[in-house]
């Protein structure tokens, strides 16, 4: 069922919304949270399908806010509901033109399912403080995704130097096949762990969080390579005994390394938003590891930055040393 409501107010969508309920036969609310998504019209679309397939595992009212215009001098509303149509939980669309659009809470904040968590998602540009954003105060957890951003590396860093507890980022939910395959690894005997090396793209926000991670928790000094991609390629720990490795060429099957052991080929292909975002909404706490990963690439970042004027070396890289990894 598709309602669309032109120049409405929160009570039009509200009464809209209770109507669609009780003529589709599901009277009480079965709602398990409430989902915030901030987008533009470019990219709602792949967003709200993401939502729609993650809201089978969990059932939810999804908000979309929609700038339109907010240069504009009149304000006006237009709401889109999508009830129904492939799976349990509900969709608003709003699209906001003109002043209303700077207080796009107010719009929201009527419309959330009552004593449920609330999630907010940016699948594109984020805020600069997501917890201090006016739709992000309202949420439990905040979601951004560094890689949608023009300077990625720069957006992870911002990030993880304002963290609040219930941020996260899809760069690091794109890590959890390949932390759990090395923290797998690791429970098996190994020599003492002496270094590490992560390969990937030249920007990836996900190899900077894995590097920062493993350096956190090894105790190591981790480096970065730039590969061709896609997405993080390998992952080698050096031992007293050899090099332990996670090499994905392919971004779909990765050959799993050990010293006096057979490569073994295992499953780690690169996942479709919906499967991040149901991850993401299937815990609201907030994620100590994640913190501990993002805010150390913030201070690597931030000490890199000013080395250079510390230094008086105007050509050192302002950034975690990276190259090219040498040919095989």
């Amino acid at each position: 069922m598709n309602i669309d409501l032109a120049d409405t107010t929160t009570r039009q969508i509200e009464k809209s919304l209770r109507q669609a309920r009780h003529l589709m036969g599901g009277p009480a609310v079965g709602m398990v949270l409430t989902l915030v998504i901030v987008t533009d019209e470019s990219a709602q679309y792949d967003a709200v399908r993401a939502a729609t397939e993650a809201a089978r595992e969990h059932p939810c009212r999804v908000i979309t806010v929609i700038s339109r215009d907010a240069r504009g001098t009149s304000s006006r509303l237009d709401a889109e509901i999508r009830m129904g149509e492939t799976g349990p939980g509900e969709t608003v669309l709003l699209r906001m033109y003109g002043p209303v659009a700077e207080h796009a809470d107010t719009v929201v904040i009527p419309l959330l399912v009552q004593d449920t968590p609330v999630v907010t998602w940016w699948p594109g540009k984020a805020p600069k403080s997501p917890s201090e954003d006016a739709l992000g105060q309202l949420a439990q957890r905040r979601v951004t995704d560094a890689y949608a951003a023009r300077d990625r590396l720069g957006t992870l860093a911002r990030l993880g130097e304002m963290y609040k507890p219930g941020d996260t980022d899809f760069a690091w939910t794109r890590l959890t096949p390949w932390r759990t395959l090395l923290a797998a690894s690791l429970d098996q005997p190994h020599g003492d762990i002496l270094s590490g090396v992560v390969e990937a793209e030249h920007d990836s926000p996900s190899a900077e969080l894995l590097a920062s991670w493993l350096s956190v928790r090894l105790g190591i000094p981790v480096e970065r390579l730039d590969s061709g991609g896609p997405g993080v390629t390998a992952v080698r720990l050096g031992t007293a005994e050899g090099d332990l490795a996670v090499t994905r060429p392919d971004g779909r099957v990765a050959s799993l390394s050990r010293p006096g052991q057979p490569d073994r080929q295992v499953a780690l292909h690169r996942r479709p938003m919906p499967e991040l975002l149901a991850e993401e909404l299937r815990r609201l706490d907030p994620d100590d590891v994640y913190e501990e990963a993002v805010t150390r690439f913030a201070k690597d970042m931030r000490q890199a930055e000013e080395a250079p004027a510390a230094d008086g070396d105007a050509t050192k890289p302002a950034s975690r040393s990276r190259r090219k990894p040498a040919a095989s």
